[in-house]
């Protein structure tokens, strides 16, 4: 398989009146092509600071991040910007749904910011919409939406323009339980039907369940043991793993 994404003793720093901590501690990791891969740990541990570095969104304070086989040290900031366009879908937790365009328009956006014309792509985007259960709702804006057909709309945002890797950040943080299952399954097809990868990161048990691989961040450490490996993981596995973690 090929990697995606590697990020090779990776650290990030935080500075403040002179003295510094240690958000990221030589984090290794690899996502490869057509994988689910879950970063695990609490609030605080580093989850979202890591999708920034590999997204070249933030840059690293020692170590290295490749994405789609380019090193991102290397790269200027407008090429990674363009590097990250072409290779990243983004779900957040917050939705980030521009509040003035509907629901297919904020599906279209990421199209139109390529350089593209969402009008000549408006039967995909449909198909795409009819697909994740809003079709109903793309004239909609985002206040008439529930929460979860808010993240749905996200995850359509996300797969739209054909980007290999999804960066998923706690997107069932403001969900249902129901609507939360709903978004993890749609994610876990985006990786067995459209061939995406997917790289999570969460502290909830049940979402880290639909991947491939679940790692624990702890510290800002990605520790070496326990790794658990699915799908098919149960709730209780995971559980268990965090008691041992003492997390």
């Amino acid at each position: 398989m090929t990697h995606l994404v590697q990020t090779n003793d990776l650290y990030r720093f935080h500075e403040q009146d002179g003295q510094k901590t240690a958000i990221l501690r030589g984090v290794d990791l690899v996502v490869s092509e057509r994988e689910f891969v879950c970063v695990m740990g609490p609030s605080g541990s580093g989850k979202s600071t890591l999708l920034h570095l590999i997204s070249g969104l933030d840059q690293p304070s020692a170590g290295k991040v490749w994405l789609a086989g380019a090193n991102l040290e290397e790269l200027s900031q407008s090429e990674r910007t363009l590097r990250r366009r072409r290779s990243v879908g983004y779900v957040f937790q917050f939705f980030n749904l521009l509040p003035s365009l509907s629901v297919m328009e904020n599906v279209g956006l990421p199209l139109s910011i390529a350089g593209g014309h969402p009008e000549r792509e408006r039967a995909r985007i449909l198909a795409l919409l009819d697909r994740l259960g809003l079709k109903e709702r793309a004239h909609a804006l985002p206040h008439q939406l529930s929460g979860g057909e808010m993240q749905r709309t996200s995850i359509a945002r996300a797969l739209v323009g054909g980007q290999p890797l999804i960066l998923a950040d706690e997107p069932t943080g403001n969900l249902s339980q129901k609507a939360g299952l709903e978004v993890m399954q749609l994610l876990r097809r985006a990786v067995d039907e459209d061939k995406r990868s997917v790289l999570l990161v969460t502290h909830n048990p049940r979402d880290a369940c639909f991947a491939d691989r679940v790692l624990f961040l702890v510290d800002g450490a990605i520790v070496k043991e326990p790794v658990l490996k699915g799908p098919g993981l149960k709730v209780e596995d995971v559980h268990a793993a965090l008691a041992q973690l003492e997390i």
